[in-house]
């Protein structure tokens, strides 16, 4: 059997607010096999988006175990941490995070671009990813002249770039309606059917059904891991 893309065990995440601690995760333990389509899903405050953080390696746990593709993230170096989230992950936000004034085709490069990936070939990548989800015209447009769900898609463009492991998305029908967020979701089911690992956090369960295993987050604790209805 393969050692899973990442593994949690026993993570803790305790910020210090003063005179109390708290304790925004509360020993964690969670697998998440290559190809897998997981949802979190918890109340406001459950410390689900603070699990994002620390799948992402935007932050690093307070004690406990996180392994992502084999390697113990607290043992990295910062510039070995960078490599590793930009080579393996990539990330889509509610919000989408394009930059308003770069053309859709420049904002979807720019990954590449840190990772001084050569101009042409930069390019066309950023035209290859953004024809398959959809975009392939619109690569000179500005994030303002699309509508939400090609944002996202924009947005979704960007993330998948680089190539990563791991698609982690927070919430990413959150300012989308009804029919658009569902478009997106059907992108992101297109892409697990290819391979593709996807994390997703969200508060909804019509969103959270897409996946193939819900993590339910109750007061920093897994309360539940079960498939998701068919």
């Amino acid at each position: 059997m393969s050692e899973p893309l990442l593994k949690l065990a026993g993570v803790w995440k305790t910020y210090d607010a003063g005179d109390a601690a708290v304790h925004a995760l509360r020993g964690i333990d969670l697998e998440v096999g290559r190809g897998e389509y997981v949802a979190v899903m918890g109340p406001s405050g459950s410390g689900k988006s603070t699990l994002m953080h620390i799948l992402g390696c935007l932050d690093t746990p307070t004690r406990g175990s996180y392994l992502l593709a084999g390697e113990e993230v607290a043992d990295l170096s910062r510039g070995r941490l960078a490599e590793l989230r930009n080579r393996f992950i990539g990330f889509v936000f509610q919000a989408f995070n394009l930059l308003p004034r770069a053309s859709v085709q420049r904002n979807v490069e720019l990954p590449l671009l840190y990772g001084g990936v050569a101009a042409e070939a930069r390019r066309a990548r950023a035209r290859e990813i953004l024809t398959r989800v959809g975009l392939g015209e619109r690569g000179r447009s500005l994030p303002s002249q699309l509508s939400g769900g090609q944002r996202q898609r924009a947005a979704v463009a960007r993330a998948l770039v680089t190539g990563p492991a791991l698609l982690l998305a927070d919430e990413p029908t959150g300012n989308l309606d009804q029919n658009t967020g569902g478009e997106v979701m059907e992108l992101f089911d297109e892409l697990n059917r290819a391979g593709q690992t996807v994390i997703l956090v969200t508060h909804d369960p019509a969103v959270a059904r897409h996946a193939r295993r819900i993590v339910r987050i109750v007061d920093g604790l897994v309360e539940t891991g079960e498939r998701a209805a068919a």
